[in-house]
């Protein structure tokens, strides 16, 4: 059994809040009565729902994985008609959401599902799903700032730390760096180095858990295996929420 808002969300018809709109509204009907009660369950398998009198069907559940490129936004509309990671996908796929987000500037790996109870576990700090991000920056990046960013660093009244960081490449005018981070703070790789006074030229998400960006191409997309899923359900390392607990 399950509640009728979440149907809807997973039969693509309505996020679960426009799907509490269209209940009280009196557009849905279970078994050809219609449904106003907010909470309501109903089995798919048994039950038939309908919109406005048109039949509506579960949606097979997507996991997927995207390979966003700069200057296209994680939503799913823009006010200023621009680009969005939702252009790059089959258009009868406007049902999916994103699993974190990216900032427009920034490319790499993005998750999408249409399975709520995935998207808000794998998404949740609790669940300890690690992130791995590469950076490169306009100069060269000196032991002392490589610890910093695994000591911690205060910015607007957030504490930023990466759980590993080391240093894969430099020279006197640039250098790359592989991050690790147990949380998604609002653009924290970012913050990070500006409050080391480094400049970053670009920033590229390889891995989300146990899925990694590899050679997907720049703008493509994949379905996730089903060991991918299995594996991103299951709880990793705990995230420094869950530590300063024990």
């Amino acid at each position: 059994m399950v509640r009728l808002q979440k149907f809807l969300s997973e039969a693509g018809v309505a996020s679960r809040r426009e799907g509490e709109k269209l209940i009280l509204a009196g557009r849905i009907s279970v078994d050809g009565q219609v449904v106003r009660l907010l909470g309501t369950k109903i089995d798919p398998a048994k039950n038939e729902m309908a919109l406005d009198g048109r039949p509506l069907k579960p949606l097979a559940k997507r996991f997927v994985a995207l390979h966003k490129p700069p200057k296209f936004l994680c939503t799913r509309r823009d006010t200023h008609d621009r680009r969005t990671v939702f252009d790059l996908l089959p258009a009868d796929w406007g049902h999916l959401f994103t699993i974190g987000r990216l900032d427009a500037d920034s490319e790499g790996l993005i998750l999408l599902t249409n399975d709520g109870e995935f998207c808000q576990k794998v998404a949740h700090p609790s669940h300890g799903l690690l992130k791995t991000y590469r950076v490169t920056l306009a100069r060269r990046l000196d032991p002392e700032a490589l610890k910093q960013l695994t000591s911690g660093l205060r910015d607007k009244g957030d504490f930023l730390k990466a759980k590993r960081a080391r240093l894969l490449s430099a020279n006197n005018t640039r250098s790359e760096a592989e991050l690790v981070l147990a949380e998604g703070k609002n653009r924290e790789v970012r913050r990070m180095f500006k409050a080391l006074d480094l400049r970053v030229l670009r920033l590229q998400r390889v891995a989300v858990g146990p899925v990694k960006l590899g050679e997907l191409p720049l703008g493509k997309w994949r379905l996730l295996n089903r060991a991918e899923v299995a594996s991103c359900l299951k709880p990793s390392e705990k995230s420094p929420r869950t530590a300063r607990r024990n």
